[in-house]
């Protein structure tokens, strides 16, 4: 699905610990140069029941910004089927491992900045650091009623150990019906003339055919989903070690939307709360936190909307530098249309605010998710026993 050339760096279907992953590396178009010597850019696109691409299937995307501004880009790509035995741990080593060839390729240049989109956001985290509104953001709702490691297992054994990415695919056609059975096909015929390559593009991505094995999707709800262990520093990444998301040492920027009902602003920003118990403690970790929120913007529109790579993504990458000098703190980025044109269409500036959490919040805040937790483990102990009597 890409829109630019490339070439095949590392495939990780043939490290000792196989995975459907591989690092391409992008080649710039006719009249676009790239310095060596600058920061690379490493897109990592969401493996959420689609194929890989959407980062950079048209000028107007990361990968097109990135390559405007003279970086070199790398893109994390991954296969349809998943290797024998695949976990998201052995992702996550092999992503390591890609990020290590790109820094030999550029001994000369600032360390790399990786874009992760959606599923690949917290993917990437997992290498760096080895609730809202009534009505809104209806998977809340469906997980709360359906939630539990149970289903995801059902499907695994109805796939023979492999899990169809398809239904995460569905998840978010659910989220919005309207648009999944009527707007969508609206749009296309009332802008036919105009419409009809787009459309085509996004459909082939959407409908891709890509699965997980089941140690996957288990790992991403009982520790994502279900227990919020990767924010509560409890997920076990070799035996005696977890994954503690204040050894991250590198800024992070979170750039997150109003109008995304999968990962909204709340659930893309909370987890500093449960990392950090205050402002004080992100300082004295050397920590660097910017969050940008855009308005209205959907959330494929966050690394699809060719208006948000002009406006958003333009201005983060123009910023990066700016932001590794910020002293350690908590930051909202704000942008301010000017009147100039093109890179100088708008004004970046850094507002430092507070984490306000008191201990009693926090105290309470971790006594209601046990007690979800529990519930939801009281289900999956009833579908792992009867696993094991289909199994006698």
């Amino acid at each position: 699905l890409l829109a630019f050339k490339w070439e095949m760096i590392s495939d990780g279907r043939k490290f000792e610990r196989a995975v459907n992953y591989a690092l391409i590396r992008i080649i710039p178009p006719e009249g676009v140069k790239v310095n060596d010597k600058k920061r690379p850019f490493i897109i990592v696109d969401p493996r959420a029941g689609h194929g890989p691409g959407i980062g950079g299937f048209k000028k107007d995307s990361e990968v097109g910004v990135a390559l405007q501004f003279g970086h070199p880009v790398y893109f994390v790509i991954f296969f349809p089927v998943p290797e024998p035995g695949q976990t998201i741990l052995d992702v996550s080593a092999a992503e390591a491992k890609f990020l290590e060839t790109v820094v030999k390729l550029h001994p000369n240049s600032p360390k790399p900045t990786i874009y992760g989109n959606c599923q690949g956001g917290w993917a990437s985290m997992l290498i760096a650091g080895w609730s809202g509104g009534e009505g809104e953001n209806p998977m809340r709702y469906s997980g709360g009623l359906l939630g539990g490691s149970w289903m995801s297992l059902l499907a695994s054994d109805m796939g023979n150990g492999k899990f169809d990415g398809a239904y995460l695919v569905e998840n978010f056609e659910n989220l919005n019906p309207a648009n999944t059975y009527w707007n969508k096909y609206y749009n296309v015929w009332k802008n036919i003339d105009t419409e009809r390559e787009r459309f085509l593009e996004f459909e082939k991505w959407w409908g891709g055919y890509f699965l997980m094995n089941e140690e996957e999707i288990h790992w991403i709800v009982d520790n994502l989903f279900i227990g919020n262990k990767l924010a509560r520093g409890e997920v076990k990444a070799a035996p005696g070690t977890y994954v503690d998301l204040k050894a991250i040492r590198s800024p992070i920027v979170i750039f997150s939307s109003k109008g995304d009902n999968i990962t909204p602003p709340q659930q893309a920003i909370n987890w500093i709360a449960d990392v950090y118990s205050s402002t004080a403690e992100i300082k004295a970790n050397g920590q660097v936190i910017v969050g940008l929120v855009q308005e209205d913007v959907g959330h494929l529109g966050i690394f699809v909307s060719g208006k948000v790579a002009q406006k958003e993504h333009t201005e983060m990458i123009e910023a990066l530098d700016y932001i590794e000098m910020l002293r350690p703190g908590l930051y909202v980025m704000e942008l301010e249309e000017t009147s100039g044109k093109g890179k100088d269409k708008y004004l970046s500036s850094f507002r430092e605010v507070r984490l306000e959490l008191g201990a009693k919040g926090r105290k309470a805040l971790r006594g209601r998710r046990r007690g979800v937790g529990l519930e939801r483990k009281g289900l999956f102990a009833l579908w792992s026993a009867h696993r094991q009597e289909l199994g006698q």
